[in-house]
């Protein structure tokens, strides 16, 4: 593969290389948060102050052809390199997108990810950027990581591999997936750490307003279960009840939302989910307020709160006839996240 007609960027500290050198190849329809986030981390922490020289980081947009990619919203990027030999970078990072709206890289770009791979350079798959990397067969023997809307999509495409969905995200060996979102920031983060330090590392993140920066093994945010139910008017009244957890609605102005009576909403709750809407949104405030406990240091009462209790003592009684002890005895035992259970699992128990 030739490289040596490929740009190089100008760096300009005394012709030294930056400590921090990172190539990026973007999806067809690649997701555009993600991607941003990653880069603003990276930008951020390249120079003092808000200047944006690339002077302690420097980052390249790389492509197989000059023209510009679009994301998945129809923002054009306009690559800024062809692909850079691996020998001068420290990182490689796929940022994905949408799935199923054709080949999301060229074969150039995929003969050049697998040229990347044998070297000691780490190969990085964010969003659906870990799709990219096992088509490219760069994760066997290794673990992916992906957001839980993705679990059941990569377990279809991909029945060989091990897949976690309860992080955001993982570094196994020369391999590093993200789930993408915030977790495309926690990353950036980890990286920066791991080669300007920590101030440098939670500069870019007060910068850009997160009040914490977050550790890969941090659990996803509580993913909805609108996604495991097939039946149409059921999936939708389970989005209702899952938008108002902290203020819930009555069942019959659920069922009116829907254009069907309280009786028939009734019977296709019981036929789909096998309980009732009251019952079943009970169990979606219990759950929600599980995984507050369980991933978060909020005290019972906010978190009564945010389940929509109103009385914590109430909450308190509720949540021990669900889980068997107490939410502050919950909170003490070892949390019990196992690969992709936050993801798409058999939620009703």
């Amino acid at each position: 593969m030739p490289h040596s007609s490929m740009p190089r960027i100008p760096f300009h500290e005394r012709g030294a290389r930056p400590p921090l050198r990172v190539g990026i190849v973007l999806a067809h329809h690649f997701t555009l948060s993600a991607f941003a986030v990653f880069v603003d981390h990276l930008r951020l922490a390249a120079d003092e102050g808000d200047r944006s020289r690339p002077l302690h980081v420097q980052w390249s947009i790389m492509a197989s052809r000059p023209e510009p990619v679009a994301a998945s919203c129809g923002v054009m990027l306009q690559p800024t390199h062809a692909l850079l030999p691996p020998d001068t970078l420290d990182y490689v990072v796929v940022i994905g997108g949408i799935l199923h709206a054709g080949p999301q890289i060229d074969e150039i770009a995929t003969r050049y990810l697998r040229e990347v791979g044998g070297t000691q350079v780490p190969l990085i798959g964010i969003c659906t950027g870990s799709f990219i990397l096992c088509r490219a067969g760069l994760m066997k023997g290794r673990r992916s990581c992906v957001s839980w809307y993705h679990y059941q999509d990569f377990l279809e495409a991909f029945p060989t591999h091990e897949v976690i969905a309860d992080r955001l995200f993982l570094a196994d060996g020369p391999r590093i997936t993200c789930a993408g979102g915030a977790g495309a920031a926690a990353l950036a983060t980890y990286l920066i750490e791991q080669h300007l330090g920590r101030a440098v590392a939670q500069k870019a993140s007060q910068v850009l307003l997160f009040d914490r920066t977050r550790a890969g093994n941090e659990a996803q945010p509580h993913p909805p279960l609108s996604e495991s139910v097939s039946e149409p008017r059921v999936r939708r009244a389970l989005l209702l009840m899952e938008q108002n957890l902290a203020r819930p609605i009555a069942v019959a102005e659920v069922a009116a939302e829907l254009g069907l009576s309280a009786r028939q909403l009734e019977r296709l709750c019981r036929q789909h989910v096998g309980m009732g809407p009251a019952s079943l949104y009970r169990q979606l405030r219990m759950r929600y307020a599980n995984w507050l406990i369980e991933n978060t240091d909020r005290s019972v009462t906010d978190i009564a709160n945010e389940a929509g209790f109103a009385d914590c003592a109430h909450f308190s009684r509720q949540f021990k006839d669900a889980y068997g002890l107490s939410p502050t005895s919950r909170r003490l035992q070892p949390q019990r996240a196992a690969n992709g259970e936050h993801a798409r699992a058999r939620v009703f128990e």
